[in-house]
């Protein structure tokens, strides 16, 4: 079964006094092409996380955003009090070098390096263990949204190869008058320039030969009807089929062009001109399959 490229899935795990939640969406893409926001103190995970996601969604691109809402204080900070005499003295005694006016120079050092410590958030096992359990639960109902879109694909890619097939057999009627009027036509040029008498029929039979095969269309139908259901069968195949049946589409449009080069009838290029519409609207749904 086809599944979509777009997509979007989310969720929410509670883990101690936090909140985390994961969001993912993508559009259609040739590649894996991800962005991915997430707060700093997992920052050292990204690599595991893109590849874990890359693993998962294979192709689209992809934004991915991880939040996290904490209930606790914020971390405390600090003054090293004995850096701060320090810079102060340093900046003073050079401050009377200079003979310089009297400064605030405790707007200066607040801003110095290791003025303010403040504590340090550490990822530990049990914190990452719930930030995956968040993404695979975002992963899991994300697939669930490309299957659901993939379905509704499905249908309309189905309704559209077989409006091609219908297409393909509104040719038949018109097929055998076809080559009857080519007939008529050499034979009608033939008597008005040559008398009856003169006509060499065997040739005339060898070039009306020439022109049956030059307009015959049966092996491009045979093609064509195997391509339509060999597009079927990808579709419902399990692994993804987004570049197969991209593929199998410009074989199917080789065949309908062939077709329409050969028709050299108003009736028929008029049911070639409704096929080709549908192969359209059948290439654009499959640059969003997966």
């Amino acid at each position: 079964m086809i599944r979509s490229m777009t997509g979007f899935g989310s969720a929410s795990i509670e883990h101690r006094n936090k909140t985390i939640t994961v969001e993912i969406k993508s559009v259609n893409s040739k590649f894996f092409d991800l962005t991915l926001r997430l707060p700093s103190l997992y920052r050292e995970k990204e690599f595991e996380i893109r590849a874990d996601l890359n693993r998962q969604i294979e192709r689209g691109k992809v934004e991915c955003s991880i939040n996290v809402e904490s209930q606790e204080a914020p971390k405390k900070s600090s003054i090293n009090a004995a850096l701060v005499k320090a810079y102060y003295e340093e900046l003073k005694t050079i401050s009377d070098d200079l003979k310089l006016p009297p400064a605030n120079f405790m707007k200066i050092i607040i801003g110095m390096p290791d003025v303010l410590n403040t504590e340090k958030n550490i990822l530990d096992e049990e914190e990452w263990s719930a930030v995956k359990t968040a993404i695979d639960k975002a992963v899991a109902a994300f697939q669930e949204f490309r299957k659901m879109e993939g379905k509704s694909l499905s249908v309309d890619l189905e309704e559209r190869i077989r409006a091609i097939e219908s297409g393909l057999k509104e040719l038949e009627p018109f097929e055998a008058g076809r080559i009857e009027l080519v007939r008529k036509r050499l034979q009608m040029n033939l008597e008005e320039f040559i008398q009856v008498n003169n006509i060499d029929r065997n040739r005339f039979e060898q070039e009306l030969i020439f022109y049956i095969e030059k307009y015959d269309i049966s092996e491009e139908k045979v093609r064509l009807k195997s391509h339509l259901n060999y597009f079927l069968k990808t579709m419902n195949d399990d692994a993804s089929g987004g570049k197969k049946l991209s593929f199998i589409g410009q074989e199917i449009g080789r065949e309908v062009n062939t077709i329409g080069s050969k028709a050299n009838d108003a009736n028929m290029q008029k049911a070639v001109v409704g096929m080709k519409d549908e192969l359209e609207r059948i290439k654009e749904q499959v640059l969003n399959i997966l």
